[in-house]
């Protein structure tokens, strides 16, 4: 009987530490911006119907702890690394059982494979398909053609990866440049597990083709990226219409994303912008008569810990130039701004979002009547 309750504690102490070290919120949480809803999808995920560790119930599981609104479940088509343990003619085995899995949930999962040629092309992700089956092909242009032809959405899967580019250079070959003129490729992965590519970044302008992020998951996501410790998978922001399957594919095939990875946010301004705008907001502003200093409060409302450089003519009476804004929380500056000025902007280089290689975006927040709110004292 000691025994048994001995166990009993034990297995008790273990659970609350476990609970204790993973007892954050791993939601993954960015707003919606103005007419559209900003979906948090994982496109490029293994189990081991390909050459992944773990059961297609694992991948559902984490994408639910992550608050993912969807998964694309892309096994590779030209091999199965455990065929003689698990046997499956049919590829569409995994996505049937992920689906199974998921229903009941609000996680969306889409129908996928991954295109595995030496380079060039390389690797691909054909997403919304409906029979992996028929584009399995020696012939990469026939699987590609198959793909189209099923309505998929595919794009270039780490082209920057050194176990095909050993100098991590991307180069849009010419077998690359004629699937995307034949409108066989629309995406391309900027980011993939823990790689960035600021030439994947300058291919995606050049080419116009869909910024995408993925995780490329094969263990278990939460020790690729250390997620108890406070880590976030890389997903693909999508910006739709409406949260459903539709009008996602129509986003992806529109490039209406942004990638975030590492707490780099990665997109084309154009999507950039409003995500930013959405993500920082003025929370309250105010004048300390005593001191003729403008207080102003801004909020962030994601999960992005943003770094903002300031670029406005005015000081601080906090902070340097560098500002930190953590992920949902509120951040006070105190602006040397004069007595006299109850109107003002603050400029700032976003120097965690990339919108072209070495470049950042810029947010303006533009402080007006200061002067109406005089605030009596001011926690430093």
């Amino acid at each position: 009987m000691r025994k048994a309750l001995l166990t009993i504690y034990f297995l008790f102490q273990c659970a609350s530490a476990q609970h204790t070290h993973t007892g954050i919120d791993r939601k993954i949480s960015f707003p919606d911006i103005k007419g559209y809803k900003t979906l948090s999808c994982d496109l490029h995920t293994h189990t081991v119907f390909s050459d992944g560790s773990v059961w297609p119930s694992i991948r559902v599981a984490e994408a639910n702890k992550d608050g993912l609104d969807a998964i694309a479940v892309t096994e590779h088509i030209e091999y199965q690394s455990y065929k003689e343990d698990i046997p499956h003619p049919d590829r569409n085995r995994s996505y049937d059982l992920t689906k199974k899995y998921a229903k009941g949930s609000d996680l969306m999962v889409i129908a996928g494979t991954e295109i595995t040629k030496k380079m060039p092309p390389g690797h691909a992700n054909a997403i919304f398909v409906k029979d992996v089956n028929k584009i399995m092909n020696d012939d990469y242009m026939k699987s590609y053609e198959a793909a189209r032809k099923q309505g998929a959405f595919t794009f270039w899967n780490h082209p920057h990866w050194i176990g095909q580019r050993k100098d991590a250079s991307v180069k849009v070959f010419d077998e690359v440049e004629e699937l995307i003129n034949k409108r066989l490729l629309h995406g391309i992965e900027v980011t993939n597990e823990r790689t960035y590519s600021d030439q994947a970044i300058q291919a995606a302008l050049d080419h116009d083709l869909t910024m995408i992020g993925t995780s490329d998951v094969h263990d278990l996501v939460d020790w690729d990226y250390k997620i108890p410790e406070g880590g976030h998978r890389p997903v693909t922001l999508v910006f739709s219409k409406r949260k459903n399957l539709k009008d996602l594919k129509r986003s992806l095939f529109q490039g209406r994303t942004v990638v975030w990875y590492n707490n780099i946010l990665i997109g084309k301004n154009e999507w950039m912008t409003p995500l930013i705008n959405a993500s920082l907001t003025i929370d309250s502003v105010g004048f300390y008569k005593n001191y003729e200093l403008g207080i102003v409060k801004i909020r962030n409302h994601s999960d992005a810990r943003f770094i903002l450089k300031n670029k406005s003519i005015y000081d601080f009476y906090q902070h340097s130039d560098l500002i930190e804004i953590q992920p949902h929380s509120v951040k006070q500056l105190a602006v040397v701004s004069g007595k006299n000025i109850s109107s003002f902007d603050l400029e700032f280089e976003v120097l965690n979002a990339v919108i072209a290689p070495s470049t950042h975006p810029v947010k303006i927040f533009k402080i007006r009547d200061v002067g109406t709110v005089e605030l009596k004292s001011v926690k430093f």
